[in-house]
């Protein structure tokens, strides 16, 4: 039988095998986002004056990463940690002066202003989660399907061999009990002084006395 030819793997998908993959609790994956915000958030006050549309977005890519890093047993975490991060790291850029009320106020006021940049990376988080999650539920669902049918057919393999054992089993004894009647024929012809007469099926002829 002809083997397929199995086609070449793009550079692309090879590249993107070579991304780090790691897989963060939902903890780690929140520690992650915060302190990536909070990176940014001052390498932005540093280079383009706190621009809050800077880091809107480069929080959709902390967002997509901390989604596809997360272990499948915390997706749910995924899209709870993005909003979150974005708050902490928005402390930076908010631009509140005094005390602790100026400094809550600005920050509220630049979360309502930026909100869609809120609201996107937390859908992106969202989906990417899904996604993960439903394939998840997927490879369960083979690996489940293929244990049960390995599981069904060890049964009849087995029943197979042992039906096989009793059939040669059977004939064996058939065969010893047929060699077994020859045995005692030949006997008692050699007592009595007769030939053994002609098995069922053979040429019929009489039995001759010897000598």
């Amino acid at each position: 039988m002809r083997r397929r030819r199995v086609p070449p793997v793009p550079p692309v998908v090879r590249r993107l095998r070579r991304v780090p993959n790691p897989r963060l609790t939902g903890l780690g994956a929140g520690l992650f986002a915060t302190a990536s915000m909070l990176f940014f958030a001052f390498l932005d006050t540093l280079l383009f004056d706190a621009e809050p549309v800077v880091y809107g977005v480069l929080f959709l890519p902390v967002s997509a990463v901390t989604a596809l890093w997360v272990r499948p047993a915390d997706l749910v975490t995924a899209p709870i940690t993005a909003p979150i991060a974005f708050a902490v790291g928005a402390l930076p850029i908010s631009g509140g002066t005094g005390g602790f009320g100026a400094q809550v106020m600005g920050l509220v006021t630049t979360l309502a202003v930026h909100a869609g940049w809120l609201y996107g990376g937390t859908l992106v988080a969202g989906l990417i989660a899904t996604v993960r999650k439903v394939r998840e539920m997927g490879r369960r669902q083979l690996a489940r399907d293929a244990a049960a049918t390995r599981a069904g057919a060890a049964p009849r393999t087995r029943g197979a061999g042992s039906a096989g054992g009793a059939g040669s089993g059977r004939a064996a004894r058939s065969l010893r009990g047929t060699a077994n009647d020859r045995t005692e024929r030949a006997d008692r012809a050699g007592r009595t002084g007769l030939t053994p007469a002609p098995r069922r099926g053979a040429s019929p002829t009489r039995a001759v006395r010897r000598g």
